[in-house]
C-alpha cells in the first residue's frame, strides 16, 4: 500500500489566535491517527512560480488513513476553532 502525503499552503492568514487555537488542536488530532509531520513553516526557497507561503508536509500509511484523520471528530474541532481565521488549499497525494 502506498503511504500519502497531506500538503496544505496556507494562502493568507487573516487570524493568528485562530490558527493558533486550530495548531494546538490539530497536532494531536493528525498524530492520534496516524500523521508523521515531515515539514512545516515558510519556503526556505522558491522557484519557477513559487509562492512563499507558509506548508505543511504531513505523511500518512495510506490515502484511506490521510482521509480519515481529515474527517476525524478531533480534527472537525481543530476546524472549528480555526473557523474563517486562514485561506488553505489541502491536498491529499498517493505516494510511487
Amino acid at each position: 500500500m502506498a503511504k500519502a502525503y497531506w500538503i496544505t499552503t496556507y494562502r493568507s492568514i487573516s487570524n493568528p489566535d485562530a490558527l493558533a487555537a486550530y495548531a494546538r488542536l490539530a497536532a494531536p488530532a493528525l498524530t492520534g491517527m496516524g500523521a508523521r509531520f515531515l515539514a512545516r513553516g515558510t519556503p526556505a526557497k522558491t522557484m519557477e512560480n513559487g509562492l512563499q507561503e507558509r506548508t505543511v508536509l504531513i505523511e500518512f500509511d495510506s490515502v484511506e488513513k490521510a482521509i480519515a484523520a481529515y474527517n476525524s471528530p478531533a480534527y472537525k474541532e481543530a476546524l472549528t476553532a480555526l473557523g474563517n481565521g486562514a485561506d488553505r488549499d489541502i491536498r491529499i497525494v498517493e505516494g510511487l
